[in-house]
């Protein structure tokens, strides 16, 4: 009786943790949004994967971006390495996964300016910059 009821604990514990498990799968573009907390003015980047571009005086690179199959819970995650270049030296303010679910988790911590991610996607939309 023991040996059963712990081999169906062990069956339940073990299909909760697969079905915690997300898959990613990746994607060639980063979609960020950025804010410049002073002015107040947003613009949404499109990266490509290893590429980096700017907003203000800080410089993003998107390292990989992933998101998770339409069958699973909606899921993007980039990660990011932002370099702010005010003082004339580049100087590495952040560096991780940040969440598009849950911007507030890994989240760029900066004085000036804001960056989150939006999306993972195959292609550059034709709006791509300033909006």
């Amino acid at each position: 009786m023991m040996r059963a009821v712990l081999a169906g604990v062990a069956l339940i514990a073990s299909l909760t943790q697969a079905a915690a498990q997300q898959t990613f799968e990746p994607y060639a573009f980063a979609v960020l949004g950025s804010m410049d907390k002073v002015t107040g003015h947003f613009s949404k980047l499109e990266l490509p994967v290893g590429v980096t571009g700017g907003f203000g005086s800080l410089e993003v690179t998107a390292r990989s971006c992933q998101k998770t199959p339409p069958h699973e819970a909606p899921e993007s995650a980039s990660f990011l390495q932002i370099k702010d270049y005010r003082e004339g030296e580049g100087e590495m303010f952040f560096s991780g996964w940040m969440f598009a679910s849950s911007p507030g988790v890994s989240a760029l911590e900066h004085p000036v300016y804001d960056v989150w991610v939006i999306d993972c996607t195959n292609a550059a939309s034709s709006s791509a910059g300033n909006e």
